[in-house]
C-alpha cells in the first residue's frame, strides 16, 4: 500500500511538517518510539483492514468489467468508502492519543494541532486554513 510521503522525503524535508512547516519534535531524535508510531499496536489489525479493501476494489472492478447493475456497484463504493473512513479513524485516533497528546506533554502541540485539523478539513472537503480561501 501507499508509504508514508515524510519517509521518501530528505531529511531535511522530513524534519517539519510539509502543510505547516513547523519543526516535529521527532526531528531532533528526542523523541521516544511510540511517538512517532502511535498506530504501531494496530498495525496488524491495519494491514488486514487495508487487504479486505483491496479486495473490494478488485471485487468493483469484476462488477464493472461484467456491466452489472450501477446501483449495485454504488452500493459496493459507498462500503468501500465506510472501510477507508474506517481505517482513517483509527489512525486519527491513534496519532491524537499517541502522538498528539505526547506533543501537547511537551508543550509543542500547536503543529500537531493544526495539522491534525487541516487533514480531517481535506477529509471532509473543506478548503484548508489559509489556503488563501476562507476557513
Amino acid at each position: 500500500m501507499a508509504s508514508s510521503t515524510r519517509s521518501s522525503l530528505p531529511a531535511a524535508a522530513a524534519s517539519t511538517s510539509p502543510r505547516t512547516g513547523a519543526a516535529h519534535p521527532r526531528a531532533a531524535g528526542e523523541a521516544p518510539d511510540h511517538f512517532r508510531h502511535s498506530y504501531s499496536k494496530d498495525k496488524a489489525k491495519l494491514v488486514r483492514r487495508l487487504s479486505r479493501i483491496e479486495g473490494q476494489v478488485r471485487g468493483i472492478a469484476r462488477m464493472i468489467e461484467r456491466e452489472e447493475y450501477c446501483v449495485d456497484i454504488l452500493q459496493q463504493t459507498a462500503a468501500l468508502r465506510a472501510a477507508l473512513d474506517s481505517v482513517s479513524i483509527m489512525i486519527l485516533e491513534d496519532h491524537v492519543r499517541g502522538c498528539v497528546r505526547t506533543a501537547a506533554e511537551r508543550g509543542e502541540s500547536d503543529a500537531y494541532v493544526d495539522e491534525v485539523v487541516d487533514v480531517v478539513r481535506r477529509t471532509l472537503g473543506r478548503p484548508v486554513r489559509g489556503a488563501g480561501r476562507p476557513a
